[in-house]
């Protein structure tokens, strides 16, 4: 699977480089009005899955109008597991591509996002090619994000924060070849198993307990 890889000024052969900086992949949506999903992932070209991963994961974490994780979660599950396999270019049944992203949701996650993935860029960088480089590397990120994602898609209380910062990591990790950013994502996806399983514990001991009350068990 081909990724992104750090923009230079040129391409090897002349010419103007795409910009390929997640930063500059965001700042490159446009919000002035509602959009398909379709129309999303053609304007970032397929090659950016990791800038697509983010940009399906991140609007769990920040403040995004309700319906945002109905929206883009089921995406979330395609693209992931097209990661997991190894494939080299994005599918989207028709259906996904096209549904519709409104405006403000669209201009809300660039306004918040690209400030912060400026800052988080400084510091981001190829390292670590063992868990970030290679194509086995990238298969793994897909097999633990593709879980991740569809703990995104399912309405699981409390269940979207975790999940989603383990994603962006692992996106960041993929789209600039950062290793770190890769084993970041990998404590926080453990860390949202962890948090999940107690959850559910919790709501499991609290069912059990109000039917017990309720019939007097």
């Amino acid at each position: 699977m081909q990724q992104d890889q750090p923009s230079h000024p040129d391409d090897a052969k002349g010419g103007p480089a795409k910009p390929n900086r997640l930063s500059d992949i965001v700042k490159s949506i446009n919000g002035n009005e509602d959009m398909t999903i379709g129309q999303l992932v053609d304007s970032l070209g397929e090659r950016a899955f990791g800038a697509l991963m983010f940009i399906f994961a991140v609007p769990n974490i920040i403040p995004t109008p309700p319906g945002t994780s109905a929206i883009l979660g089921l995406p979330l599950v395609i693209l992931t597991w097209q990661v997991m396999i190894g494939r080299q270019s994005l599918w989207l049944p028709a259906l996904v591509r096209q549904r519709r992203i409104s405006r403000d949701m669209i201009q809300t996650f660039v306004s918040k996002v690209t400030p912060v993935m400026i800052r988080l860029e400084r510091v981001l960088r190829p390292r670590l090619s063992l868990i970030a480089g290679s194509n086995a590397a990238e298969r793994a990120i897909g097999l633990v994000a593709f879980p991740l994602s569809l703990i995104l898609f399912l309405p699981i209380p409390f269940g979207n924060m975790l999940p989603a910062a383990a994603i962006a990591c692992l996106a960041l990790g993929l789209a600039e070849r950062d290793g770190l950013a890769v084993a970041a994502g990998y404590v926080l996806s453990l860390l949202s198993v962890a948090v999940l399983a107690a959850i559910s514990s919790a709501l499991y001991i609290a069912v059990v307990a109000f039917f017990r009350a309720l019939f007097g068990l």
